[in-house]
């Protein structure tokens, strides 16, 4: 099968990612989302993006500009889908919500379409059926897109095989890292690794052990890293890191949850809403000196 045009349903801080990488690797590609208000953020944020490659001399100025050529937006499921051979989707991490929005993809998308999630933390089983396509169904998780390269291919019983191939393919010609999970399992390998570092950041702190900063400061300096966990989950998001964290059933993770709902519910998801543990767009831990 050969890939010609993708579609992007969820044109949030992810979402606008892959559709501008998607772009500049030459695809077509159509974008949906429910708010069309979402379109123009999405544009301002590619251009940032353009333009931060631009100056680390990691794509041309013209190449950039070409790319916004190739990517349409549209606040109509059916028109963005209907002749589209890949679909990413990219909505809050929600079972409820992402049910719906597979039953409306199922409906709206090309036959041939292969259908991929890019939820963080369910499982590729627990939507495969809404989308009334089974076989055709994966998840494809990307990370950051341009800095973490990486994409997780997860399956589940009924994907089809021929399927991981064809998404190892089209990975790299994203210019990411296929990374296959051979079975289903919440939060890939990266999550999973990245769940048990910040429960460990989330005791620390909802057990007054420390500040935010000051557990970030410790890992930093340490590893020699550019930002800590609480840093790192202003990035991933607030929202999507209490929705993980709510869903373990441990006391720690419980008590850490709460904290992050405080947080969620004031507006403050991290980088994508310009506050979270830190403000933004110039955060505490980037100071030059954060760490002395």
């Amino acid at each position: 099968m050969i890939i010609q045009t993708l579609g992007i349903v969820g044109a949030g801080s992810l979402g606008t990612r892959i559709a501008l990488q998607g772009a500049i690797s030459g695809f077509k590609v159509n974008v949906y989302d429910i708010d069309p208000n979402s379109f123009e953020r999405s544009k301002v944020t590619m251009r940032k993006l353009l333009a931060q490659l631009d100056g680390a001399k990691l794509l041309d100025k013209e190449k950039g500009e070409q790319s916004l050529h190739r990517i349409s937006f549209s606040p109509n499921l059916k028109d963005a889908l209907q002749e589209v051979d890949f679909v990413s989707e990219n909505v809050t991490e929600d079972l409820e919500t992402k049910l719906i929005v597979w039953k409306l993809i199922g409906e709206s998308a090309a036959v041939h379409a292969i259908f991929t999630t890019n939820t963080s933390f369910l499982l590729p089983s627990q939507l495969a059926e809404a989308s009334g396509r089974p076989a055709r169904f994966c998840a494809f998780h990307f990370h950051d897109v341009f800095q973490s390269r990486v994409v997780d291919i997860m399956p589940h019983s009924q994907t089809d095989t021929e399927l991981i191939g064809i998404l190892q393919e089209l990975g790299k010609r994203l210019d990411q890292v296929p990374v296959l999970v051979k079975k289903e399992h919440p939060g890939y390998i990266f999550n999973t690794l990245l769940i048990a570092w910040i429960d460990a950041a989330g005791r620390l702190l909802t057990g007054d052990i420390a500040e935010v900063e000051a557990i970030d400061k410790s890992w930093m300096v340490n590893f020699n890293m550019s930002a800590g966990p609480f840093g790192i989950l202003d990035k991933v998001g607030l929202d999507t890191a209490w929705h993980i964290t709510n869903s373990r059933r441990n006391p720690a993770s419980r008590a850490f949850a709460a904290l992050l709902k405080t947080y969620v519910d004031q507006g403050k998801l991290g980088i994508k809403s310009g506050e979270g543990f830190y403000s933004y767009p110039n955060p505490r831990y980037e100071n030059k000196d954060f760490c002395t």
